[in-house]
């Protein structure tokens, strides 16, 4: 698995849950090459180091959402919520099983992690600047309209008044 492995592969099984960066329990058993009723056996049996934000249990709403998102079910026939995983209880998981393959694979777990969270700084960098940017065309556009108008001004030849000629009656008595 290891050599058919890229890092894409691994960024595809991560998703977003509750505003984090999530892998499911059955993804990161196959990438630890353990049956997922094994990883979650080892984290019940190790829960202390599993606070709510290294990993929490799906509702029903959240496992029918990601479902109608991959069309196709990747978890078969659960009979139990799934468990996800943040980058920090991926790690953690891998050191609870204390396999070779399972510390071999959290290296790849925790650099498609970076690399998501990467993307979204620079996402957020580059929204920041368009947003800076937007702001300063704004003003340079009204600036533009002033110069365009003037030079339009410019190009029209001065009106004179054209001396009227006739008798002009004093009304001011």
């Amino acid at each position: 698995m290891t050599q058919t492995l890229t890092d894409s592969t691994v960024d595809n099984l991560i998703v977003e849950i509750r505003g984090q960066k999530v892998i499911l329990d059955s993804d990161l058993a196959m990438l630890y090459e353990v049956k997922t009723m094994r990883l979650n056996e080892q984290v019940k049996r190790n829960i202390v180091r599993f606070p709510e934000d290294f990993m929490f249990q799906l509702t029903n709403k959240e496992v029918t959402n990601l479902k109608s998102q991959f069309a196709i079910s990747r978890w078969g026939g659960r009979r139990t919520l799934p468990y996800v995983f943040t980058e920090h209880g991926a790690i953690m998981a891998a050191s609870v099983l204390n396999t070779s393959k399972a510390v071999e694979m959290s290296v790849f777990v925790v650099r498609a992690f970076i690399k998501m969270r990467t993307m979204v700084m620079q996402y957020k960098e580059l929204t920041q600047k368009l947003a800076i940017i937007e702001e300063r065309l704004g003003e340079h556009d009204t600036a533009i309209l002033e110069i365009v108008n003037t030079i339009r001004q410019l190009m029209e030849p001065p009106q004179t008044k054209k001396k009227e000629i006739g008798f002009k009656p004093n009304t001011q008595q």
